[in-house]
């Protein structure tokens, strides 16, 4: 966790003397011999300090954490420019197809999460199902490929192919779900307060991970929000976020700001500057797409509620011009590698550009879409879910493949609070209700 203070300190443009003088202070101490107790008492005092130089730069210029100072540089109009005439049936086709686009997507990236973009090919071509065209299949990969790339070890073998019989538990569907319930009780006037209640009260604190789970703790320490985002926590700009937005766009269908507006509201909870944007970006794309099934249409928009100066503004900018560089799927993940590998594999930036690229070489098609962004590597389960709930919004239900939908039976896992065993097209008309509601 210290190390990843470190780097995400200095991905935040901090003081390269400061970060330095604290590392060698923590290479002393893991050099000292000292006992376990002792040097995470060392490891939390230097989180602390570090995260006091944090508090200091939360709302620069370029990259700010407030929503007041985020909305000002917003170009994105207040009034919204669609959404009005959209008929009950059409947005209850587009939401029932989001989230069963999302759920397929995640259950295609799951087995192979963590697994690095190479491994993924080798993995694939080694039984001839590499491009992907379907859920993976463990038949035919030789023993030696399964060890040097085991599955994930959250429900990836029951996602493979010939295991799946639903939607297995995933957090990247758990929020979702945990959303649906706050906007259902507490309206689209909900709070950060109303979220923070019901992470603990619906889920199970194992049951997160990276920021979520720094977050939660903090929660149960007493620290209020946004400082549940920062104290101790490096995984502030991470993916997490990100991967909890879309109920808030289904909500505020053709509203793309007021969505960003209720993704920030979660967003806060865990995460500071692009890990708040990643969350409102692509809440802002799944307004869009409620109202518009043109890829480069939904994520123009969405850019919008960024902070233009942003890291993760430039990255989407980067990934908007690559299709007139690089024509082929494999040559433009090639660049965004060089371009964004630095950062880990779960942070939003990197992946957030991934997603955008899988849309605009999917083209509007659903299977491509997902098989792309999952054959790039990194995130690919989240990165499944996200271009899968934006494709499928796009779409609607009526429009996708019953091969990637077919298998999910309609049902889905999860260890939230009375959601177990859930039919994704009830969750689909739960949403809608709110959606219709709130417009």
């Amino acid at each position: 966790m210290v190390e990843h203070a470190f780097k995400q300190a200095s991905e935040e443009g901090q003081s390269t003397d400061s970060i330095e003088t604290l590392r060698r202070r923590w290479s002393a101490a893991k050099s000292s011999g000292m006992a376990d107790e002792l040097l995470r008492n060392v490891a939390r005092t230097i989180l602390d300090e570090q995260d006091a130089v944090t508090l200091r730069s939360l709302d620069s210029s370029r990259e700010p954490s407030s929503l007041d100072h985020i909305l000002a540089l917003c170009t994105l109009p207040e009034v919204p420019t669609g959404g009005k005439g959209i008929s009950p049936d059409v947005l209850a086709d587009r939401i029932a197809g989001g989230w069963l686009g999302r759920a397929a997507g995640c259950l295609l990236g799951k087995p192979v999460e963590k697994t690095p973009r190479a491994g993924i090919e080798e993995l694939l071509r080694s039984n001839d199902s590499w491009p992907l065209k379907a859920y993976i299949t463990e038949k035919g990969i030789p023993d030696h490929l399964l060890k040097k790339y085991p599955w994930n070890r959250h429900y990836g073998r029951e996602s493979l192919r010939e295991n799946i019989v639903c939607m297995t538990e995933d957090d990247d569907l758990n929020y979702a779900m945990v959303n649906l319930s706050v906007v259902e009780s507490a309206g689209a006037d909900f709070t950060t307060e109303h979220i923070a209640q019901a992470w603990l009260t619906m889920v199970p604190v194992l049951s997160t991970f990276t920021a979520e789970r720094v977050a939660y703790v903090n929660l149960l320490d007493g620290v209020e929000p946004p400082f549940t985002a920062i104290r101790r926590n490096p995984y502030r700009e991470w993916i997490g976020a990100q991967i909890r937005s879309d109920v808030f766009g289904w909500i505020s269908p053709g509203d793309p700001r007021g969505a960003a507006c209720l993704a920030f509201r979660d967003a806060r909870l865990s995460h500071v500057r692009n890990g708040i944007y990643g969350e409102m970006f692509v809440a802002a794309m799944l307004a869009q797409a409620c109202v518009s099934d043109e890829p480069r249409v939904v994520v123009e928009t969405a850019l919008k509620v960024v902070p233009p100066a942003s890291r993760l503004a430039e990255s989407i900018r980067f990934v908007l011009a690559l299709p007139e560089q690089e024509s082929s799927w494999p040559s433009a993940v090639d660049r965004l590698e060089e371009r964004y590998g630095h950062y880990h594999w779960v942070h939003a930036i990197n992946n957030a550009a991934l997603v955008v690229a899988a849309l605009l070489y999917g083209r509007g098609d659903f299977e491509r879409s997902i098989c792309n962004v999952v054959m790039g590597g990194w995130d690919t389960d989240s990165n499944g879910a996200t271009v899968g709930s934006v494709a499928g919004t796009m779409l609607g239900r009526s429009r996708l493949p019953d091969a990637w939908i077919a298998p999910l039976n309609n049902r889905i896992r999860t260890s939230i609070k009375s959601f177990d065993k859930s039919a994704l097209t009830d969750l689909a008309d739960r949403t809608c209700r709110v959606a219709q509601h709130s417009h």
